[in-house]
């Protein structure tokens, strides 16, 4: 390789890497995996994509001299891929309803197998090559019909938190035996293809049965040693890795001289892997970043260089393109249905797994990427697929969205034996469910935030009305295809996660109130939007978030608080906590707005709650600004409180040409200063205005920052009239 080759490939794989990751990105902001913005971005170095925008520079910097560099790269990312994807391939996938998994995903591989036989008969004369036996072409066509792509697929129920339901342990296990059977089917179509015959092809089918029972055997018992030794020292050191990836390497060659694909070979070795629980995530992490950050995205654009969306320039070869994915869709979604409903699942957990089966994203490309080097599908028909293989995983989410949307997943959790009662996710319906009062309480770290429950505790829980408080901690996976994003990993997490809540849930005071306390834990892609969303699940009367300082912006209330605020659809209070656990002391600046209002408010309900507690109102004028009255609303509230309520409320006016540090002032005696975000000062991008941004850094008291959403929540309704009425019956 020339000097001047090696500095060319170098500077495509840059271009490669950030066109990836940027693409990736944006695709991941419209609610899309990872993976479909890599593909895009590969497509996006295509010819007629990026030849056509800039020629000169498209043939300067991808020359083909350089191409069979990507290739090897894409190939070598391909092998450890694989051995990835086996090694996600966790038996535990296959534990519950594999009877029924087993009759769905054989179906739903035969139907979409059987209708892309039959259109090869149509695709055959028009667009493969001449020199490809019609069996060949026609069981291809069919494994490309017939492919779910397991590890998206993965993703995707972990984003969406269908991991512990009857609906995604389903999906897991069809999508498991699918993977199998159809990597043994694609087995067959290459060794077909190469031998030209199925007659030609038994000698490599028998050869690969032996080396796959080898490996079970023979393989399976060295690995397992390697298992024992890691248990005993607990570390997976650089000789251990080094066996293992000589493991893969060599398995990946013995399968391509065989006659099927080295593919098969790296996927095999992870197949058999012990699925000791350390030993698979410490191989996975370690070797996951160097493959999916930088060789991965080489295979998408080695990929994208070899569409050529230009071939399908008329529109009876569009109509063909659409047959093709019509086709694929419809006998993907129809088998899978059919045979659901057969087995008793209901219409809409049917219809949803028919959507999931058919994710088929970086898989199918890989598929299509060995057609097409071995010949049996031609760049006119790769391309056409390959747009069927966007189409195909793009449409999943928002389908399974529209079939089977959020309020539903909560319902159809599968409740483990030992998992606590308090810490389930309580869904309901009926009267009673709209005169809880609740609390959602984003809980970013466990350890350093119970100053936060405590609060919504000192909120939430009084003897007149029904209460709950929910701690939510959102897990956020950074990465769609990583391991840290697969669903054993994710339920690791989770649990991890849980224990953390309880024990934080353990050590509220009183004891009594920790009841009422039920811990909420997901994984998401979005923490600012799932709030939002879970919030209206709920629904929750208040979102209480506590504050931090972001990492890359000045302003105070910037970053995931800042999205909680402008976009959450219910009241949400910001609590900056200065370690004072005294609730005895209240101060709320009050300048006449709704978000006023709503701190007035909250402090009421406080007072309410907390018999020995203190409110001090204080309204700051100056020379030239009339005092600000009180809206009706409040008028009317602190008229139907009770005298022993009212006796601990102090309505201060003061002048001052500072306001702000007047009320800065009047927070050192307090533990709690509670305002609301004023207009007067105006609301700024991702801050809340200099009002609250030099509270937040000022106050010398614990600030509570309130925004009010609608005037319509009522924090105090149901308690005010049960109070009164307990009032009443004191009086008799």
């Amino acid at each position: 390789m020339h000097i001047d080759t090696v500095i060319l490939v170098l500077i495509e794989v840059l271009i490669v890497i950030g066109m990836s990751r940027l693409i990736g990105l944006a695709f991941r902001g419209i609610k899309q995996p990872l993976v479909i913005g890599e593909i895009v971005a590969g497509i996006m170095l295509e010819p007629s994509l990026f030849g056509w925008v800039a020629p000169n520079l498209a043939a300067t910097l991808f020359p083909p001299e350089t191409v069979p560099f990507l290739d090897v790269l894409s190939q070598v990312g391909l092998i450890f891929f694989m051995f990835l994807i086996g090694l996600e391939l966790n038996p535990r996938y296959l534990s519950g309803n594999l009877e029924i998994a087993v009759l769905t995903s054989h179906v739903s591989i035969l139907v979409p197998f059987s209708l892309g036989t039959l259109l090869a008969l149509l695709l055959y004369p028009l667009v493969s090559n001449a020199s490809v036996s019609f069996t060949a072409f026609a069981l291809f066509l069919g494994a490309a019909m017939s492919i779910t792509a397991f590890p998206v697929l993965a993703r995707i129920i972990t984003e969406k938190n269908l991991q512990k339901t009857r609906l995604g342990t389903l999906a897991l296990t069809c999508a498991a035996v699918d993977d199998v059977t159809a990597w043994c089917l694609l087995a067959i179509a290459i060794a077909v293809a190469r031998e030209g015959s199925i007659g030609g092809a038994w000698h490599t089918i028998i050869a690969s049965v032996l080396y796959i029972g080898f490996m079970v055997t023979v393989g399976r018992t060295f690995l397992q040693r390697l298992a024992i030794y890691y248990r005993r020292t607990r570390r997976l050191n650089q000789l251990l890795l080094a066996l293992i990836y000589m493991g893969v390497v060599a398995s990946a060659v013995i399968t391509e001289l065989i006659g099927i694909h080295l593919i098969f070979g790296a996927f095999l070795v992870g197949t058999i892997m012990p699925k000791n629980a350390g030993l698979v995530r410490e191989i996975a992490v370690k070797t996951e970043d160097f493959v999916l950050i930088f060789l991965l995205p080489v295979f998408f654009a080695y990929s994208g260089l070899r569409t050529q969306i230009g071939l399908v320039n008329r529109p009876e070869l569009w109509l063909l393109c659409a047959l093709v994915l019509f086709v694929a869709i419809v006998g993907k979604y129809l088998g899978t249905y059919v045979a659901a409903r057969f087995s008793g699942i209901e219409k809409r957990e049917a219809s949803a797994l028919g959507w999931l089966m058919n994710t088929r994203g970086l898989t199918e490309l890989i598929v299509l990427n060995i057609g097409l080097s071995l010949g049996v599908i031609t760049p006119l028909l790769f391309t056409m697929l390959v747009i069927m293989a966007l189409v195909t995983t793009f449409m999943t989410s928002p389908l399974l969205e529209w079939t089977y949307p959020k309020r539903l997943i909560g319902l159809d959790v599968v409740e483990s034996e030992d998992e606590p009662e308090a810490s389930r996710e309580i869904i309901a319906t009926g009267d009673s469910y709209g005169q809880i009062y609740r609390i959602l309480v984003p809980v970013a770290n466990p350890s350093t935030q119970k100053g936060l429950v405590q609060l919504a505790v000192a909120i939430a829980l009084n003897n007149q009305q029904p209460t709950a408080v929910y701690p939510l901690s959102l897990i956020e996976l950074s990465e769609d295809y990583a391991f840290e994003s697969t669903p054993v990993e994710a339920n690791r997490l989770i649990e991890e996660r849980r224990q953390q809540l309880e024990e934080l849930i353990n050590t509220l005071e009183p004891p009594s109130t920790r009841s009422y306390v039920h811990p909420i834990i997901r994984i998401s892609s979005n923490v600012a939007r799932e709030t939002a969303e879970i919030a209206e699940l709920e629904p929750a009367d208040l979102i209480l978030v506590g504050w931090h300082r972001p990492a890359f912006s000045n302003n105070r209330l910037g970053g995931r608080v800042g999205q909680i605020l402008t976009t959450a659809p219910v009241d949400v209070a910001v609590f900056i906590d200065r370690g004072k656990e005294r609730l005895e002391n209240l101060l709320v600046p009050y300048s006449a707005n709704i978000h006023d209002d709503l701190a007035v408010i909250l402090a009421l309900r406080l007072l309410i709650n907390r018999d020995t507690c203190l409110l001090k109102i204080l309204q700051v004028g100056t020379e030239n600004r009339v005092k600000n009255e009180m809206s009706y609303e409040l008028h009317k509230m602190m008229e139907q409180l009770p005298q022993s309520v009212r006796d601990r409320i102090d309505i201060e006016t003061i002048e001052a040409s500072e306001p702000i540090q007047a009320v800065v002032k009047a927070s050192e005696g307090v533990d709690l200063t509670i305002a609301g975000t004023s207009r007067a000062w105006g609301i700024e991008r991702q801050t809340l205005g200099r009002y609250t941004d030099e509270l937040a850094i000022q106050c010398r008291s614990s600030l509570l920052i309130t925004r009010r959403y609608s005037q319509v929540t009522s924090h105090l309704a149901s308690v005010l009239a049960d109070a009164n009425s307990h009032q009443s019956a004191l009086r008799l």
